[in-house]
């Protein structure tokens, strides 16, 4: 199996940053283009591993690749959360995986709708190590020098629990940043961030966010990029920044730390960095004090190359204040994980965010794919929003990595070293291009994120598109939306959609009450055509509704669900709610409420009873 890139062991003339990447580079270069040799080799090293588990062994003796995909069945998380439930309760057997499971990694809380745990074992997190190490080698061939400066990156932990039987369950970014593959990392001038480590581990939301941004603001000259893990978190560290400046300022001028800040090693982590600096500190104070904060980011950190934020799938939605605030620096997507496994890297991170692809790594996991078919009406047949069992004609469906087709929706399958086989992750992907012989994916949409009165079903991604569309209706009054979420509201009869939007506008004529109509009436004319036809036709669905919330509603959404034990690191704003107190939250916070005028057009399509229609 092609050899991963050495971790860097010194901080001397030994090491050679520019060999360094070439070897990255040389290891992508080499697992491309032999993908299907490496993926077989992946697959057997883990059926020989764990050729002895009590999963494997009720299925039958499992001896290669062709019996694999014949005995083991493809499974969602319900089907295993027996085996889950025992390990998290103590039982050490091997269940699912011969090495000991080390932890379990919870699912983002707003991703799938529950905090599902996955199992990883010590080794998981060297491979994970190795994914972020391919990041900047691809980069430095796109913007060179970055080993000259620093990254603005906010990262944060979240508190973590114990199973019964004492294994950690925590979020899997929180597992990283606490191992020592991060926090005793060797030197890497790609690793050289402005945050001390000490301020990132700091449990506590405020006192973290506060020092890394004093850390950040003081080393403003040093960074050369900016970041977070979503594009939210990073806006959120925008605006914690508009309503906190006078006392960043305060502590820069003095080169003090305000005594808010109570983490005993924070405080000292950033007294070694900070240094009394009224210059600056006048500086940041003008800065943001003017009254626009278009392209803060450029003026404050001038030296900022690009923004490194996921702004793919929902994320997308904030595409517009990023570019507001950074003056139109590139946002760039690195990489594609989630707590199952670490996929994948994008090769070209330059690339507009509407481009964005993911090379899948065949080191990483043995990868399959299951086709997902949409019908006339454009909508999923095969829809992972609720996944059902495979039959075993579907089961054959599934393809190789090396065998998937130039754009070709598929979802996601893997097969993990720590235990997971054959395992639905629900990520919808479409394949856009490919590195030598290795796909490479564009994102789709995640599994969950559905709208459903009746027989309707409308998904990510044609929401996130109405929305769009309907958004176009407020560009003349210099608005744009800000945040938005969604709810099939069933108390109606007929039911309803309803989307909470709230608005962000530096126009000074208000919007008339028809525009939010015309927005309504958009959304739904972007609708799918089973959509269209309850309304128009069928009458099964009422008017869709917008409800116009007050500005910080978004931000108490968040609030609410880091308090219901949500990482910040994986949280996304919701784009489907369904649980009543944050549909109360939201309805608490309502200023205004408008419906569609009218029915959708509708015409009948491409339906079984299309042929005695007379058009």
């Amino acid at each position: 199996m092609p050899e991963a890139p050495k971790d860097n062991l010194t901080n001397g003339e030994d090491y050679s940053l520019a060999e360094e990447n070439k070897n990255t580079l040389h290891f992508i270069e080499e697992v491309t283009a032999n993908a299907g040799e490496v993926q077989n080799r992946v697959l057997s090293e883990i059926l020989s591993r764990n050729a002895g588990v009590e999963y494997l062994q009720r299925h039958g003796r499992v001896a290669g690749r062709e019996t694999f995909k014949k005995l083991i069945p493809v499974i969602k998380y319900e089907d295993i959360q027996p085996e889950i439930t025992r390990i998290a309760n103590g039982d050490k057997s091997p269940i699912l995986c011969s090495q000991p499971i080390s932890e379990f990694l919870t699912s983002s809380g707003t991703s799938g709708g529950e905090r599902k745990l996955m199992p990883t074992t010590e080794e998981e997190l060297g491979r994970r190590s190795l994914l972020y190490s391919l990041l900047m080698p691809v980069m430095n061939q796109f913007v060179p020098g970055l080993d000259k400066g620093k990254g603005m990156y906010f990262l944060f932990i979240k508190s973590e629990s114990k199973t019964p039987g004492g294994l950690l369950a925590r979020p899997v970014l929180t597992s990283y940043y606490k191992s020592a593959h991060f926090k005793d990392r060797p030197y890497n001038p790609y690793t050289n961030y402005t945050s001390p480590n000490e301020t990132i581990l700091c449990p506590d939301s405020y006192q973290s966010l506060y020092s890394q941004m004093l850390c950040g603001l003081s080393q403003n000259k040093q960074v050369l990029r900016v970041g977070a893990v979503f594009a939210s978190g990073f806006i959120r560290a925008l605006r914690f920044l508009e309503k906190h400046w006078p006392l960043l300022c305060d502590d820069i001028r003095t080169g003090t730390v305000n005594p808010r800040i109570t983490d005993p090693s924070v405080r000292t982590a950033v007294a070694k960095i900070l240094e009394p600096n009224p210059g600056l500190a006048d500086f940041v104070a003008a800065e943001c004090g003017r009254e626009s904060w278009r392209g803060i980011i450029t003026r404050l950190w001038p030296n900022t190359k690009y923004v490194d934020v996921i702004v793919t799938g929902t994320m997308s939605q904030y595409i517009p204040t990023l570019d507001y605030y950074s003056n139109g620096l590139p946002l760039v997507c690195t990489m594609y994980a989630s707590s199952e496994c670490y996929f994948g890297v994008n090769l070209k991170p330059l690339c507009k965010p509407s481009d964005v692809s993911y090379t899948l790594i065949p080191t990483m996991a043995y990868f399959e794919f299951l086709p997902v078919q949409r019908n006339n009406n454009g909508v999923m047949a095969n829809s992972v929003a609720v996944p059902k069992s495979l039959n075993e004609k579907e089961q054959q469906e599934l393809v190789d990595l090396v065998d998937v087709k130039l754009g070709q929706e598929y979802e996601l399958v893997v097969t993990t070293y720590s235990g997971l086989y054959r395992y639905r992750v629900g990520d919808v992907l479409r394949v856009a291009g490919f590195k030598n012989k290795a796909p490479q994916f564009n994102f789709i949409c995640r599994k969950n994120v559905v709208l459903s009165i009746e027989s309707d079903k409308t998904d990510e991604v044609e929401l996130q598109t109405a929305v769009k569309n309907a958004e176009t209706h407020l560009i003349p009054f210099d608005a744009t939306l800000g945040d938005y979420t969604s709810y099939a509201d069933t108390s109606t009869i007929p039911g309803h959609y309803v989307l909470f939007w709230e608005l962000s506008s530096t126009g000074s004529t208000p919007i008339p009450p028809s525009v939010f109509e015309d927005c309504c009436l958009t959304i739904e004319e972007s609708l799918n055509s089973v959509y269209r036809q309850s309304r128009a036709s069928d009458k099964s669905i009422g008017p869709l509704e917008i409800k116009v919330v007050e500005a910080g509603t978004f931000d108490k959404l968040m609030d609410y669900a880091l308090s219901s034990g949500a990482s910040i690191n994986q949280y996304k704003t919701p784009r489907c709610v369904k649980f009543a107190p944050i549909v109360e939250l939201l309805n608490a916070k309502v200023a205004a409420t408008y419906f569609s005028p009218k029915c959708p057009k509708w015409v009948p399509g491409h339906k079984q009873w299309s042929n005695n229609t007379t058009n």
